[in-house]
């Protein structure tokens, strides 16, 4: 699978290679790259529909880039986000749902989560709800004593519902501030294991009405037009209020963050992108854009 990187190449090479080219030509171009880059077949027509009003005559690759970095921008204009690793929460404590596929660094973003507010001085606790990968509490265990956080684990096979619940009263219990649970990793197109999710909410919501404060979606960034068919399951059965895109660090193509936003209006929230503690971040359109269309070649 090509790289970012490559079809942005490609696409500025024959930009350049084709100067004089006449309009139908720059849009096969363009087209030809956001499809690359896994922006999917609806909205990259969208998005040219929208440059091809700006654009007339002969564009230069200038004129080219600097409105489509424009008509980008605008698709997340009207969907703001905040940034969740600086948020101050009014809910004691706060619970945090995580959801997703296996494989998509679920639980490592847990971690990563967990060791960004305990540096802010949050009393933080892990609820191991994935109780149907024994690897899965083993790794949050060592995220638990890596990061200072107190952990709620149940056995394996075991209830992750009851395991939400025993989180939640320890938290309640102790005066935590932070609840992070998982979830097993499930399968979006197995609809039985999606509605146990769903019971799994409920469970939450009955020691905390307006639980979970925060549920997050876990998408692989690498797993393209997939990632957009995970994020319409999981938008009915756990009704996610942000995405995480992990594995952001120069592998993905990245151009599925556009089609969920749009689309489905979930914001993306936070980006992984790497595996040490410290490599998640806030997602930020501007950079997100920029990282996309950067105005210097790559050296």
């Amino acid at each position: 699978m090509k790289s970012l990187w490559t079809a942005l190449k490609r696409f500025r090479n024959k930009l350049k290679k084709r100067l004089g080219f006449a309009p139908d030509e720059w849009e096969e171009i363009v087209e030809e790259w956001l499809i690359e880059a896994d922006v999917g077949i609806e909205l990259t027509g969208r998005i040219i529909e929208e440059l091809s009003g700006k654009l007339s005559g002969k564009p230069t690759e200038e004129e080219i880039v600097k409105y489509l970095q424009e008509v980008l921008l605008s698709l997340f204009a009207s969907h703001p986000t905040t940034n969740l690793l600086e948020s101050s929460f009014i809910h004691k404590p706060f619970v945090i749902f995580i959801v997703g596929v296996n494989g998509t660094g679920k639980t490592t973003t847990i971690g990563k989560l967990a060791y960004a507010f305990t540096n802010k001085g949050y009393r933080v606790v892990l609820g191991a709800g994935d109780t149907f990968r024994a690897a899965a509490i083993e790794q949050l265990e060592r995220w638990a004593k890596r990061t200072g956080a107190r952990i709620i684990k149940g056995t394996y096979g075991g209830d992750p519902g009851a395991v939400a619940y025993q989180a939640i009263e320890s938290a309640l219990a102790h005066g935590d501030d932070i609840v992070i649970l998982d979830s097993a990793g499930r399968l979006h197109n197995k609809k039985h294991l999606m509605e146990e999710l769903a019971k799994v909410r409920k469970v939450i919501k009955k020691k905390i009405p307006k639980a979970p404060h925060e549920t997050l979606l876990v998408i692989d960034a690498t797993t393209g037009q997939t990632g957009l068919e995970q994020a319409r399951i999981f938008k009915e059965f756990a009704d996610p209020t942000g995405i995480v895109l992990t594995k952001m660090d120069g592998t993905a193509k990245g151009g599925i963050a556009l089609p969920i936003w749009y689309q489905l209006k979930i914001p993306i929230k936070l980006v992984g992108i790497g595996e040490k503690p410290e490599d998640i971040i806030p997602f930020k359109p501007e950079e997100y854009v920029n990282a996309l269309l950067p105005v210097k070649e790559e050296t």
